[in-house]
């Protein structure tokens, strides 16, 4: 079942007929992104722009501007967020660098009368809205599928995304629990592969001659095909890695599927999780009642839909969704 049916099903029976509300064609949206550096943040920016392009064109909104700080410190995306206050923007679409060190910034903006939405790396500051997977459970999916496939155990390398982020901390807690669950299983080794593959790549090379045999890696995504690399590199026999949506990784699965059946799963949070967050923002502006925090469904690739998602995944980039103003609603029905 994709996230819109998904969505749907949660909603079948909540109308979304609700009274037309204030206008918001003279609002002004800005985007506050604290990282730019792998496939899905490259992905996240583009249906940002597919999507707020064609809303700004149709009047819906005045602007939509995206910014990215050059660096990943919360220091600097605060500074960042305080510009947009005093440029005038209505809401502020933040993707944080700290689920804690921005909530000055968050605040200032909220007490000027401007709207703030979290998402994928979502903030505390209770003035702001937060859209959120359950990464925590994202993590202990991965272990559920590794007992299932591996009843016997083995050894667990964990690949983990940027440090200090409140998406690596949930991700490896659901992991944790999941190694509770099922003690088969131990994890042998940590490395910081930044969601991005080239540094997966030299991070799982580094600490693999001091590793003993691994049975699988379990990852956070953007890193599973730099971790099978490795393996290759190093001539060690490739465990099963659990892969995160991006294209590159999915092609190489296929590979290995046609040669010898290798079996995996994939999953991650949709990267249009940004036209989501835009949406909530606009309906906000627009007199909506929407509830502070809003759980949206991660995107899970398995064995026998994996050829059907690679041929929907544009080559560089990230199995994706990109969300509608009705999808929104459906989100925003589904919280109340």
């Amino acid at each position: 079942m994709d996230i819109r049916t998904m969505l749907a099903a949660s909603v079948a029976v909540a109308c979304l007929c609700s009274p037309t509300l204030a206008d918001t064609s003279s609002k002004k949206i800005a985007l506050s992104n604290n990282y730019a550096g792998n496939s899905w943040r490259q992905a996240m920016l583009t249906s940002w722009d597919t999507i707020t392009k064609e809303a700004v064109s149709k009047g819906v909104v005045a602007a939509a501007d995206p910014f990215t700080t050059a660096e990943n410190q919360a220091t600097e995306q605060a500074a960042q967020i305080q510009n947009m206050i005093l440029q005038g923007y209505d809401a502020i679409v933040v993707n944080a660098a700290s689920p804690t060190a921005l909530n000055g910034a968050i605040k200032e903006a909220c007490d000027a009368g401007i709207t703030v939405v979290s998402f994928d790396g979502i903030v505390t500051e209770p003035c702001a809205w937060r859209i959120a997977v359950d990464f925590k459970r994202m993590g202990e999916s991965q272990l559920e599928y590794l007992a299932t496939k591996l009843p016997n155990g083995g050894n667990l390398l964990e690949i983990r995304g940027l440090a200090g982020v409140s998406v690596d901390d949930e991700i490896h807690a659901g992991i944790q629990a999941g190694v509770e669950k099922n003690p088969q299983f131990k994890i042998v080794g940590s490395v910081n592969g930044d969601w991005a593959q080239d540094v997966a790549q030299r991070a799982v090379a580094g600490i693999l001659p001091s590793l003993p045999d691994i049975a699988a890696v379990v990852t956070q995504g953007g890193d599973g095909y730099g971790a099978a690399q490795a393996f290759a590199a190093a001539k060690r026999p490739t465990p099963t890695i659990v892969m995160g949506n991006r294209e590159d990784e999915l092609l190489w699965w296929k590979e290995q599927k046609d040669k010898d059946g290798y079996e995996t799963m994939s999953v991650s949070i949709a990267p249009g999780v940004s036209t989501l967050a835009f949406w909530v923002a606009q309906q906000i502006l627009d007199g909506k009642d929407v509830k502070k925090d809003l759980v949206v469904p991660f995107l899970r690739i398995d064995q026998d839909n994996l050829e059907e998602n690679l041929k929907n995944t544009q080559k560089g980039g990230v199995a994706n969704v990109e969300y509608s103003l009705e999808d929104a609603q459906k989100v925003i029905a589904a919280a109340q």
